[in-house]
């Protein structure tokens, strides 16, 4: 009687186990699709939904970060293959990886240091929920991505609704970006405030002299 009640009581505890970490992961994926949301409208990307389908939600937040959505999504294909020979973990760096570089790239566009990429690996949750709700507004206009030109994490997709990238090309040798606030200038030359023209002379210029000139 009493391994019977031992093993309901090990069966109940499991299924609440089960049961908070089914609350846990609904909780997780409803607020980082809500914070998601939010950091795509500060980017200019059409379509809300966007945030809110699994996978594809990263996909998406790789290519703001100008790293190609394919890495995450392999990543993650990767840890669901290789699971049943116990490899899984290796497909979950991939994810984890590539998604944290990208985080990095999309912290640099909402006038974040790079230290902050740290929160996102240890609180992925909190990054997001900072990110999505603060005052920082978003600016491309950042040096190109050091993998830009590199064939496996360049991002060379153009998806409808999401807005190019333009640091994720590089930039042609010896073109420096401009810098925040840049305005270029207006059509036409303009003289500089407080310019004043220079004074034509008063005296006309002395005769040229010739042969035979009696002022000589």
């Amino acid at each position: 009687m009493s391994d019977y009640s031992d093993s309901g009581a090990i069966v109940a505890a499991a299924l609440l186990a089960g049961f908070l970490g089914f609350l846990f992961f609904v909780a997780y994926y409803v607020l980082s699709s809500i914070f998601l949301g939010k950091i795509f409208q500060k980017a200019g990307v059409q379509g809300q939904w966007r945030a809110w389908v699994p996978v594809y939600n990263f996909m998406v937040f790789a290519k703001l970060g100008d790293l190609s959505p394919w890495v995450p999504l392999i990543g993650a294909g990767a840890a669901v293959v290789l699971a049943p020979l116990g490899l899984g973990f290796l497909g979950s760096i991939l994810f984890v990886v590539s998604t944290a570089l990208a985080a990095w790239r999309v912290g640099l566009k909402l006038q974040k240091e790079a230290v902050w990429v740290v929160l996102y690996v240890l609180l992925s949750i909190v990054w997001l929920g900072i990110n999505a709700y603060d005052k920082s507004r978003w600016n491309p206009l950042i040096p190109p991505a050091p993998w830009a030109s590199n064939g496996f994490f360049a991002d060379r997709t153009v998806w409808q609704g999401i807005p190019v990238q333009p640091s994720a090309v590089p930039p042609a040798p010896g073109y420096q970006p401009p810098a925040p606030g840049y305005q270029p200038p207006a059509p036409g030359y303009q003289p500089p405030a407080g310019y004043q023209p220079p004074v034509p002379p008063t005296t006309e210029p002395p005769a040229p002299r010739v042969d035979g000139d009696p002022r000589v």
